[in-house]
């Protein structure tokens, strides 16, 4: 029964980190194609190669907040701003693809989820501490706070 609960637990974190690596392998496949079809110092490849290099480079930041958020405060907050981060990964890639400018939108929407998955993380970690040093737990009352402020994450 243990087991059962640990994965309704994560099962949402599970989703969102199998889009991104799913995503990941479109990256690569585009790099990839557009080394078949341009020579490699082109600069529509030196783009597609730096787009998928930066967003490889904040991969494992995301990841790590994601689950960390999900895991110490609450799961479907923290996916679904995980989800926002795809999208708007996407959103820079393609962007990049186009024009380095035209990247920048995605870039700053996608700093500012991953900081609200880390301030997640560090309020969920912080109730862990009031827990075992005062006996308070607020778990209920942060969640309710955590799944309001998501929605704010879909304001530009």
């Amino acid at each position: 029964m243990m087991e059962v609960k640990v994965v309704e637990n994560i099962y949402l974190l599970v989703l969102v980190t199998l889009l991104s690596v799913l995503q990941n392998a479109f990256f690569a496949l585009k790099v990839e194609k557009e080394c078949k079809i341009h020579n490699t110092h082109t600069s529509a490849f030196e783009r597609v190669s730096c787009a998928s290099r930066n967003c490889m480079d904040a991969y494992a930041t995301f990841l790590a907040v994601m689950w960390c958020a999900g895991l110490c405060l609450s799961q479907a907050p923290a996916a679904f701003a995980g989800l926002i981060y795809v999208v708007v990964r996407h959103k820079y890639f393609v962007g990049y693809m186009g024009q380095s400018c035209q990247s920048t939108p995605g870039f700053l929407f996608g700093k500012r989820i991953l900081f609200f998955l880390l301030l997640m993380s560090m309020v969920g970690i912080f109730n862990y501490l009031l827990v075992c040093v005062c006996d308070n737990n607020y778990t209920g009352y942060l969640e309710t706070i955590t799944k309001a402020a998501s929605a704010l994450l879909l304001i530009p």
